[in-house]
């Protein structure tokens, strides 16, 4: 569905990315993990457009999107929520979700999916009418998730979905995605948590300073040794 291909981006003379090739299949979770500062976030933003690559090639679904801009390539069917979810602090929640479905046209989808949001997050139900800068930050990630998924895309590419949560909520907000998954949704997942990430993946591969050091199964991953010590807390 989704495939990378030697991709190399760079920040000035910093070579953040560095020829990095991996690919996710429809239905799958995917996850990409790795210290801080190894290019998590980057290869993110470089699939979604809102970085351009260097070199390289992005493929979804079959089609060229290397050098697609970020609202064409959301029209394409790839979501992105991004680390620090970024909702819209000044409007409310029922506001957010509409502006996720900016670019569909489909009015009884915009409706089905806007009431399957509010069963999916009970609590954004609740506080349909509620300023978004005023959430939770739990409830903040859920409301970005919610306003992606009125995109209806094909594809979501989760940046950090745990990142300032207290473990509760990001057990929560894991079954959430997994929930999602379940009824089809294929998932590329960046996340810091990288026991959490791997025990809902069913692949992922290991990023460090902008390449991929391992890949494989993730029940794998999480019972190797070497990814246990540098990520695991093993």
């Amino acid at each position: 569905m989704l495939k990378v291909k030697d991709l190399n981006v760079f920040y000035g003379a910093i070579h953040a990315l560095k020829g990095i090739s991996f690919e996710v299949n429809q239905g799958e979770i995917v996850s990409l993990i790795g210290a801080n500062g190894a290019g998590k976030t980057t290869t993110l933003h470089s699939v979604s457009g809102l970085i351009k690559s260097s070199s390289g090639l992005v493929e979804f679904m079959g089609k060229n999107i290397t050098n697609m801009t970020a609202d064409k390539i959301v029209k394409v069917g790839l979501g992105h929520i991004p680390e620090g979810r970024r909702v819209f602090q000044n409007l409310t929640v029922h506001e957010n979700l509409e502006l996720g479905a900016f670019a569909v046209k489909d009015k009884n989808f915009i409706k089905n999916e806007y009431d399957k949001i509010m069963t999916l997050f009970p609590r954004l139900k609740e506080r349909r009418k509620q300023l978004a800068g005023t959430l939770s930050g739990g409830e903040q990630q859920m409301l970005a998730m919610g306003r992606a998924l009125m995109s209806n895309p094909k594809m979501l590419l989760l940046d950090e979905p745990s990142m300032g949560l207290a473990p509760i909520i990001v057990k929560s907000i894991f079954d959430i995605i997994k929930a999602c998954n379940d009824e089809g949704m294929t998932i590329l997942l960046v996340e810091q948590n990288a026991k959490m990430a791997l025990s809902i993946s069913d692949r992922a591969y290991v990023l460090e300073t902008g390449k991929i050091s391992m890949e494989g199964n993730a029940s794998e991953l999480l019972n190797d040794e070497n990814v246990k010590k540098a990520y695991l807390g093993g």
